[in-house]
């Protein structure tokens, strides 16, 4: 083929039409904006662990976890870290409000939830660990597990949703699997919340007379009640099979709902190695003159009803 005149280059199209050229530039742009995002932030050196003072205040201790938790979200972003977290435990032991107090200042794009629902029919045909595969990190990302494959261990078990047989088979090759994804290069970090039958249950009664917390109380929290002893087994089987020197469970005492999350958040932060993330002060460009530009009237528009 013979040489491309000027013309030829200038018509060059990309996809649907689009010049190359715009093409190339809008990369270009998303480079150097890419670039100038991560020079916003200085690696100062390893953050020294904290004592929390005494008489300390709940909202300054998580105010200041939070914190950490956006240096630790930059650093596993920037370095391209995989970290999956794990969160099971009593129903009402307070998963939740640790998930939520973590995500609350996080990127939604970095740190995510998954919190799977009953497996379709599909689903139940496929390899046990099949469709939680589909939900694990991947460079740069945070995913939080509301629950997980550790279903089959717990009420899969005690409701009998699964047989002997693939209990026993998820018992074998739930260390294996898990020893894949630490080698795989995941950091994994596996949380089991603990909470007294009393607390639990004083826990359960305010759900029902709360109707801002009603919806958590579901059909399978309620059945679990009448099965405390066989969740305690299945639960004193699980730690006992699935806790490995690569792969450990931590157990958080959750009676104490605030203490609860400073514990787990703080030793969440001890388990995935980081450096200090300091942001930089950064010049805001000046906005573009609106000289040319001319406003629609508002009478034209369909603004929302001052109630308040």
């Amino acid at each position: 083929m013979g040489k491309k005149n000027k013309k030829d280059k200038k018509d060059e199209t990309v996809g649907k039409g689009r010049p190359a050229a715009a093409v190339k530039g809008e990369l270009r742009r998303n480079a150097k904006e890419k670039a100038k995002v991560e020079e916003a932030w200085k690696i100062v050196g390893h953050p020294e662990p904290r004592k929390p003072p005494k008489g300390y205040k709940y909202i300054d201790e998580l105010v200041h976890l939070e914190f950490e938790l956006i240096k630790l979200q930059e650093w596993v972003r920037i370095q391209g870290l995989k970290v999956a977290v794990i969160f099971e435990g009593r129903d009402a032991a307070g998963k939740g409000g640790v998930i939520k107090r973590i995500t609350d200042s996080l990127n939604p794009r970095i740190c995510r939830i998954v919190a799977l629902g009953t497996p379709t029919e599909r689903e139940r045909g496929q390899w046990y660990f099949q469709r939680y595969v589909a939900h694990l990190p991947a460079k740069g990302e945070i995913v939080l597990f509301d629950r997980s494959w550790y279903n089959r261990a717990g009420v899969e078990r005690v409701m009998g949703f699964c047989s002997d047989d693939e209990y026993e088979e998820f018992l074998r090759s739930c260390p294996l699997f898990e020893d894949m994804l630490i080698r795989s290069g995941v950091h994994l970090v596996k949380y089991w919340f603990s909470v007294s039958d009393e607390e639990q249950e004083k826990r359960f009664r305010e759900r029902v007379s709360n109707p801002v917390k009603r919806w958590k109380l579901s059909p399978m929290d309620l059945e679990s009640r009448k099965r405390w002893v066989d969740y305690s087994k299945a639960k004193d089987i699980m730690l006992e099979r699935t806790d490995t020197k690569r792969s450990p469970w931590f157990v958080v005492d959750a009676d104490d709902k605030k203490r609860a999350r400073l514990n787990c958040i703080s030793h969440l932060l001890q388990q995935i190695p980081y450096r200090d993330m300091v942001p930089v002060e950064i010049d805001l460009p000046p906005r573009q003159p609106d000289t040319d530009y001319k406003r629609p009237k508002m009478s034209n528009q369909r603004f929302v009803p001052k109630v308040y």
